[in-house]
């Protein structure tokens, strides 16, 4: 419809309500019934009649004005409707739009994720390797060099692609899944800390009892629920924040899709998706984060009560590199997600903080396990020595 036709629309609708409002008060002056029975009732009924036809006509007269007064208005009213369109693609706004950032961080990122991918693949080819790490606990250490692994390829390779480019575009649905990956990898390495710490809990607290609790059996029935739960999870998180309606600006400020900048930009309520990550996403999350606690508190009651030094060191050095893991994992996560709003807030620097919590910890897990643990040194050792001996020969 034009403008024209919806200003003429505008203008006939509310002259013809004045008009038959108008007539109207004929019918109700000399057609009214005459009540001579009450004729003080007849009389208040009129009276009120009169004061209510008097009011219409004047809120129709009010509408008649602004008919003439501003045509345009429903004009407006109706391509704001229009423009409610759905969101075919949105913008990732990179770490830095500046020319002389980009290449040095593009060569940084690269040799990030080269360092992430050579690391992690080398602890998951000595695990498979070495017949002396076949045990629960390295099963457990290869899924987390996988998660490391699959983290930072959901959100690396586009932020590459950003940096070279000036397209910064991503669809719907490539978001949708860089959402839906991200957070299941996220979620799933959660839980997996969760049982590696109870892993380490039963080691140190029950080694007698170790190998009947830590079954190879109960190791995947614990791996399956991890990998379930966070992929479960992360399809509650995906399908409710991208059930909302997008029709203001698709500008994600951030170089990947994630819950909190996506779920800024609906037009619709979020009440109900802020609801599930606080509700969803904090029983399992502090779930996990209170068995890890709980487990390392007992773990350092135990070894405080070890009386030789070697004992408590060797116990120690059992969980140690684990223990670094977590405090990197959980420390990076609170600082992202969780620290207090302030004045100086900075979407930059929430890009910045979200890169140390995707980017550069996978990177250093790996490193930790390695130079901490004396059997990953030494199976890393011997697969090195083959790889060397047989391109000698």
């Amino acid at each position: 419809m034009f403008p024209a036709e919806l200003k003429q629309n505008k203008l006939r609708v509310p002259l013809i309500v004045f008009c038959l409002r108008f007539a109207f008060k004929g019918i109700i002056n000399y057609s009214f019934p005459k009540m001579t029975s009450f004729p003080h009732l007849a009389h208040e009924h009129l009276i009120w009649r009169w004061g209510q036809f008097h009011e219409d006509l004047q809120e129709d007269f009010w509408h008649l004005q602004m008919s003439f007064s501003e045509p345009e208005t429903l004009w407006t009213e109706k391509m704001d409707v229009y423009n409610l369109t759905t969101v075919t693609q949105f913008i990732l706004i990179g770490l830095s739009d500046l020319p002389e950032v980009r290449y040095p961080l593009f060569a940084a990122f690269v040799i990030i994720y080269q360092i992430t991918l050579l690391g992690n693949g080398a602890i998951l080819l000595a695990i498979v390797t070495e017949r002396k790490l076949q045990n629960p606990m390295y099963y457990l250490l290869a899924n987390l060099s996988l998660l490391d692994i699959f983290c930072p390829s959901a959100t690396v390779p586009k932020m590459l692609k950003n940096l070279l480019t000036e397209d910064h575009s991503i669809s719907f649905v490539g978001c949708a899944l860089q959402l839906y990956f991200l957070v299941a990898l996220a979620g799933t390495e959660v839980f997996l800390l969760a049982v590696m710490a109870y892993d380490r809990y039963v080691a140190i607290c029950f080694p007698l009892r170790y190998s009947l609790i830590m079954t190879k059996v109960r190791c995947v029935q614990l791996l399956f629920g991890t990998w379930a739960a966070g992929f479960l999870n992360s399809f509650l998180h995906t399908m409710s924040t991208f059930s909302l309606s997008f029709c203001k600006s698709n500008r994600v400020y951030q170089y990947y899709c994630d819950i909190p900048p996506v779920m800024a930009l609906s037009c619709s309520s979020t009440y109900v998706a802020e609801m599930l990550v606080l509700v969803v996403g904090g029983i399992l999350g502090v779930g996990a984060f209170l068995i890890t606690l709980i487990s390392y508190i007992y773990i350092v009651s135990t070894i405080l009560k070890i009386q030789s030094v070697e004992g408590k060191q060797k116990a120690f050095s059992t969980c140690a590199s684990h223990l670094l893991v977590v405090f990197l994992f959980y420390g990076t996560a609170i600082f992202t997600y969780i620290r207090p709003t302030s004045s100086q807030h900075s979407p930059a620097r929430d890009r910045l903080i979200s890169m140390l919590y995707a980017v550069i910890t996978p990177m250093l897990n790996p490193i930790i396990y390695s130079l901490r643990n004396t059997e990953v040194k030494g199976a890393l050792r011997k697969v090195l020595h083959l790889r060397i001996y047989s391109q000698k020969a």
